[in-house]
């Protein structure tokens, strides 16, 4: 299918030979003469990109007009062009979020590069967003803790701000999630969220794919390609993997970051970019300094707004939502309904999760897809948990005649540990049944039932009690 350009333009002569022009080179066109035309044409036609004049008389003009489709259509690109604009005008569209300002008279290559580049920058854009919808990371960040509140609480107050931001924590712990909820309730929330791998870079690829290369720049360049941060431009970057850099890559990320101008590979004229850089690492860079492994001053360059993501073991209260919001995901992705019984979270949250919120979304679609009469089962949980993840327990009781050196603890959430996981195994053997777990634990259902909600486990959606009752 052909991309669709909505061409608006006073003259009817640009519009007939640009129109002609984009025809030869595979476009559809649709024409408007005027500002009104062209919103009226942008609902009816749908358009993939909008070349749109300045000087339309007697109005609206390319600056009002522009302001309306951002806000009716905001996904599609807009390219200006005008003979008689100056700096303000071309400053003024740019940061109304026009993609290009291109000066007349135009250039056929001008027009037809500016267009390819805006249509290639929205399908980029599409791509992301289809992604992040599909992997989660247009969700919420899901959670009841304490530091799951603290952690919105940071993100509220630095995603209005420029400045950049560095995500640590565990692998598994949701730091691309984080850096989408920051870009999300930014200011540039409407541009673009870019994000780069930095450890499955290349080393003899990562200037070229950071910073884009023009055509012949190396053997295999066939065609111009722009740079992640060229994508990003007006938007967000993420870095995840950032201590995985290597030495020559974190001099060059430097540059850019003091400078805020990059140049292509093989090309001659350097531009600028406006890019909030949010950068993430498993690692802690304090010690990859000390030990040569990361520059100290792109260290100090990336660590301005510090954002540290706690372990899911940390918080085992946020099984219980997390288990709801992944069945949930996985059943609109089946397309079936999904239950699980009562003494599912229970023994989820007494494991202590070494991947993190992946590993349990992991383990959760593997439970959905396999579970006999949609049903997620206690005892398909024990069978899909590893052995090498176990919950911590208490430590034993010492021998007073036994001198071993002592280690502080928090003694609440010590004992809450433990008492999930004895509520865990009892319902694991109960094979989900409250009222025999409850036995088993030499205690009434009801109290029972106050335990599990009082150390965030999940109260049973389906249980054999009333069978029983």
């Amino acid at each position: 299918m052909s991309p669709r350009v909505l061409l608006v333009d006073d003259e009817s002569n640009i519009r007939r030979m640009v129109g002609a022009l984009l025809e030869s080179a595979g476009f559809e066109i649709v024409e408007a003469p005027d500002g009104h035309a062209a919103l009226a044409r942008l609902v009816e036609e749908l358009p993939d990109v909008v070349l749109l004049d300045l000087m339309m008389p007697p109005g609206p003009d390319g600056i009002a007009t522009l302001e309306q489709i951002r806000k009716r259509a905001p996904q599609v690109p807009v390219v200006m062009m005008s003979g008689k604009a100056n700096l303000a005008d071309a400053v003024r569209a740019t940061k109304l979020g026009a993609f290009q300002f291109l000066e007349k008279p135009l250039t056929p290559e001008g027009v037809l590069v500016a267009l390819r580049s805006a249509l290639e920058l929205s399908r980029t854009l599409a791509d992301n967003k289809r992604l992040h919808a599909e992997l989660g990371h247009a969700d919420p960040l899901v959670g009841n803790s304490m530091a799951m509140d603290d952690l919105r609480a940071l993100i509220a107050r630095v995603a209005p701000t420029e400045s950049r931001v560095l995500v640590t924590g565990e692998s598994g712990t949701g730091k691309e999630l984080v850096a989408s909820a920051i870009h999300r309730q930014s200011a540039r929330a409407s541009k673009p969220f870019v994000t780069v791998n930095s450890a499955a870079l290349p080393r003899d690829l990562v200037e070229s794919e950071m910073f884009g290369h023009e055509r012949g720049a190396f053997t295999g360049a066939s065609e111009r390609r722009q740079g992640r941060f060229e994508l990003a431009d007006g938007g967000t970057l993420f870095l995840d993997e950032v201590g995985d850099l290597g030495g020559e890559a974190q001099a060059k990320l430097l540059r850019v970051l003091e400078g805020g101008v990059v140049e292509r590979v093989g090309g001659e004229k350097p531009f600028a970019v406006d890019v909030r850089v949010i950068a993430a690492t498993n690692k802690d860079l304090s010690v990859a300094v000390k030990q040569g492994q990361f520059r100290q001053d792109l260290w100090f360059r990336l660590n301005v707004l510090p954002i540290h993501i706690p372990p899911l073991r940390e918080r085992p209260e946020d099984i219980a939502p997390l288990v709801r919001h992944f069945v949930a995901r996985s059943a609109a992705r089946l397309g079936r309904p999904i239950t699980y019984d009562a003494g599912v979270v229970a023994l989820l949250a007494a494991y202590a999760w070494p991947g993190n919120v992946r590993e349990l979304a992991n383990i959760v679609e593997r439970l959905a897809i396999l579970a006999p009469d949609d049903t997620i089962t206690t005892a398909a949980v024990a069978r899909v948990l590893p052995s090498d993840g176990t919950a911590p327990r208490v430590p034993p009781a010492e021998s007073p005649t036994v001198a071993t050196p002592w280690r502080d603890i928090e003694l609440s959430e010590t004992l809450d540990q433990y008492e999930r996981e004895l509520i865990a195994r009892a319902l694991s053997v109960s094979r989900g049944n409250v009222a025999e777990a409850a036995r088993r634990l030499q205690t009434d259902r009801a109290n029972l039932y106050r335990r599990m909600r009082r150390l965030g486990l999940e109260p049973p959606r389906t249980t054999f009690d009333s069978i029983e009752s």
